[in-house]
């Protein structure tokens, strides 16, 4: 973290309150949208869909149609929940063979895994993994949705034919990511000045300069009209896919066919006199579930108390999924590519989601046909053989998603994150702080955490007491950052929060797009 950034900035949101819905996204723009859809009647599902085909436009980089991930549903008038993944999975004429490793360290992005000939399972088309993010939000619309499909994604198809607005923060994005994405032509048209160069921004000018996201725009258009159909298993699909295996990928109309959401009965984690619901499986539910576990033993008299139990317990979770769900590693993590969304209706139903491409940008490929950025989920395996997690041809991928639900002195809320290997670090601390010290939401998101993620050290907030940073050195090397702008040390969660007379909704208070929106009178 630069030393140059001031120290007595201080940066804070206030949590929005309401008797009606809220949503809660890492773009304020799409929950705008999530919000007048609850306006219009709809569902806490039927927002979550609108809200998640905006972000996939708007944040084009975190996630979208070819992309996948998870989500928990709460349904107020059974008492129940529900967990959805939609994950991704390899394809099935995936070749291991293509995968060599080069004898040159550990890769360089999200994972330690050995680094691969040509990084061909972090960038390109051999990375692209089977998608499932559509028929997420199919499957849980299919059940629950009010509104119809078409009226759901036509705000993504309006904000795709306008294109995205380049303000100062896409600028940045953006430039970071340049020499990847000038290595696939359609990615350098869509993103790149003349295919090559980063756009500008003038810091004293207001943004005008917009991406021409015209296909996308169409292809959206097309699932609004047929549905998730459309891409697994339908000819948009195939458009996909021959664009795919055009590049030198693999993916198949058959394994989009074939890659389809499915409902799960929910992870329940009891903790003390709380109840926690998360999605099971290949995904960070698990992890989540030993963290709880391992804190439940711990005394948490006081916050002081709190934050060397916090790395007690994720080391040792950490231990657990690493040697069973995946390999070692200490390498520090770059951001994910991901985004997450927390809704709740007047009725009290509500959904966490998370969809993701894995990595900023996925793959660095754009499908031409569809105008959709590809994932690179490829990289979630392990390129050498014989491990928990190892590449194999149609395999399920390891995801760190965590989307939660949770009830605790007498609140019920929904939370989640993005970030990486950081999501769940972050959704347990603020768990616990809901949980064991009662906060509300405002006073949860603008606590310090800390994070374990990154290997054997600890990054902890430089806002914590000296006391507490003391204690954590007393159990591993701590580096002491502060939360910023960009880039971001911490995870950023977005959650909602039900009293029953009263509806919150809260954002990570750094995140420069994110917001919460009350359903509008």
């Amino acid at each position: 973290m630069s030393d140059a950034l001031s120290h007595s900035m201080v940066i804070r949101k206030h949590v929005v309150k309401t008797d009606q819905g809220v949503v809660a996204s890492q773009h304020r723009q799409a929950a705008e949208v999530g919000a007048e859809v609850l306006r219009a009647g709809g569902d806490a599902v039927d927002a979550a869909v609108a809200c998640g085909f905006v972000c996939s436009v708007l944040e084009p980089w975190m996630s979208g149609p070819a992309g996948g991930g998870a989500a928990m549903h709460w349904r107020a008038n059974t008492g129940e929940a529900h967990a959805l993944n939609f994950g991704m999975r390899a394809p099935a004429g995936l070749r291991v063979a293509d995968f060599p490793l080069s004898g040159q360290g550990i890769a360089g992005d999200l994972f330690p895994w050995e680094r691969v000939v040509g990084d061909s399972n972090v960038m390109g088309a051999k990375a692209v993994a089977v998608p499932g993010m559509v028929d997420g939000h199919a499957a849980a619309h299919e059940r629950w949705g009010r509104l119809p499909w078409a009226e759901l994604l036509a705000p993504a198809v309006e904000h795709a034919k306008r294109g995205m607005a380049i303000d100062w923060y896409a600028a940045l994005i953006i430039a970071g990511a340049t020499r990847d994405l000038a290595r696939d032509p359609e990615a350098a048209a869509m993103f790149l000045i003349d295919g090559q160069w980063p756009r500008p921004f003038s810091w004293t000018a207001l943004a005008t300069d917009r991406l021409d996201q015209s296909g996308m725009a169409d292809s959206l258009d097309t699932l609004a009209r047929d549905g998730s159909a459309a891409l697994h298993g339908g000819d948009l699909g195939e458009a996909m896919a021959c664009d795919i295996r055009d590049k030198g990928g693999y993916l198949t109309s058959e394994d989009l066919a074939g890659n389809r959401a499915q409902f799960h009965a929910p992870l329940s984690v009891p903790y003390r006199d709380a109840l926690f619901n998360v999605v099971p499986g290949l995904t960070a539910g698990p992890t989540f579930a030993r963290a709880m576990e391992h804190l439940s033993a711990e005394d948490l008299r006081t916050l002081d108390d709190a934050y060397p139990a916090y790395a007690r317990a994720m080391f040792a979770a950490y231990r657990d999924r690493l040697s069973t769900m995946g390999h070692d590693g200490e390498t520090p993590e770059a951001p994910g590519c991901t985004t997450h969304f927390s809704v709740v209706d007047r009725d009290g139903n509500m959904v966490a989601h998370t969809q993701t491409l894995l990595s900023i940008f996925g793959s660095r490929v754009v499908s031409p046909s569809t105008g959709f950025l590809m994932n690179n989920g490829i990289m979630w395996f392990d390129p050498v053989q014989g491990r928990p997690n190892s590449l194999s041809p149609g395999k399920s991928c390891l995801m760190n998603v965590c989307p939660a639900l949770g009830h605790a002195n007498g609140k019920r809320f929904a939370l989640g994150a993005s970030g990486g290997r950081k999501i769940v670090g972050a959704v347990a601390q603020i768990a616990s702080f809901l949980a064991d010290f009662d906060m509300n939401l405002e006073q949860a998101f603008h606590q310090p955490r800390i994070d374990v993620s990154g290997g054997a050290g600890i990054t902890a907030d430089a806002n914590l007491p000296s006391v507490v940073i003391a204690s954590l050195e007393a159990i591993a090397s701590v580096t002491v950052v502060r939360r910023s702008l960009l880039p971001y040390p911490f995870a950023c969660p977005a959650g909602v929060l039900d009293t029953g007379a009263r509806r919150y909704g809260a954002s990570e208070i750094m995140t420069a797009w994110g917001d919460a929106v009350a359903e509008p009178a």
